[in-house]
C-alpha cells in the first residue's frame, strides 16, 4: 500500500472489490476561477470601514468613484436645492422690501422688476443663472442688497458648475467599459518560442480603433 501511495500520491486509496463492500469516488472539488474565461480579475475589492470622514475630506474623487444612479441622483438633488434656496433668497428681499404688493404698479421702483412672488422670483433667478439675458424681469439699481446677491449667486453658481460638471466629465471618461470589446481566445496553448516553451494566447479588439500603447498584465496561478 505505501508503494501505491508514493506511486499515485495521498489522494488514491485501495478499497476492496469484495461484491459485499461498497465504495464511491470521492467527488473532484470545484475551484473558483481567479480570472474568468473573458479575462476578468474574479476579485472583489472593498474598504476598511469606519473612515467616513476621509471620503468627504476627498469627496470629489468619492463622487468619482460612485455608481452612476447615486452621480445623477446628487446632480438632480444639488441643482434642484440650490436653485429653490437662491429663488427664496429673492423672494424674500422682494418681501422684506414690500415690492410684492407693486409688481404691478409702474410708478413704483421696485428691487427686481416684475417679481411679485415665488415663481416669479425663481423665474428671474434662472434668467440670472443661466444667462439667458433679461426681458420682462431685471434688477434695479436701488436696490444694493440686490446687487451683493447677485454677486453672490453668480461665484457659487460657477463654482457648483465647475464641481458637478468636472466630475461628470471625468467620470464619462474613465474607459472602465472599455475591456468590453477586447475578445480573448478561447484556448490557450503551449509552443516553444526562442527556444523556450510558452503559453500563448490571442487578444483582440473589436473596434476599428487602433490602441496605443497598450499594457497587457497575466497572471499565473499554480
Amino acid at each position: 500500500m505505501s508503494a501505491i501511495r508514493r506511486k499515485f500520491g495521498e489522494d488514491y486509496q485501495v478499497v476492496n472489490t469484495n461484491r459485499a463492500m461498497s465504495f464511491s469516488a470521492p467527488a473532484k472539488r470545484k475551484r473558483q476561477r481567479f480570472v474568468e474565461k473573458n479575462g476578468r480579475c474574479n476579485v472583489q475589492h472593498g474598504n476598511l470601514g469606519g473612515e467616513t470622514s476621509r471620503y468627504i475630506s476627498d469627496l470629489f474623487t468619492t463622487l468619482v468613484d460612485l455608481k452612476w444612479r447615486w452621480n445623477l441622483l446628487i446632480f438632480l438633488l444639488t441643482y434642484t436645492v440650490a436653485w429653490l434656496i437662491m429663488a427664496s433668497m429673492w423672494w424674500i428681499i422682494a418681501y422684506i422690501r414690500g415690492d410684492l404688493g407693486h409688481g404691478h404698479d409702474e410708478s413704483y421702483t421696485p428691487c427686481v422688476a416684475n417679481v411679485y412672488n415665488f415663481p416669479s422670483a425663481f423665474l428671474f433667478f434662472i434668467e440670472t443663472e443661466a444667462t439667458i439675458g433679461y426681458g420682462y424681469r431685471y434688477i434695479t439699481e436701488k436696490c444694493p442688497e440686490g446687487i451683493i446677491l447677485f454677486l453672490f449667486q453668480s461665484l457659487l453658481g460657477s463654482i457648483v458648475d465647475a464641481f458637478l460638471i468636472g466630475c461628470m466629465f471625468i467620470k464619462m471618461s474613465q474607459p472602465k467599459k472599455r475591456a468590453e470589446t477586447l475578445m480573448f481566445s478561447q484556448d490557450a496553448v503551449i509552443s516553444q518560442r526562442d527556444g523556450k516553451l510558452c503559453l500563448m494566447f490571442r487578444v483582440g479588439n473589436l473596434r476599428n480603433s487602433h490602441m496605443v500603447s497598450a499594457q497587457i498584465r497575466c497572471k499565473l496561478i499554480k
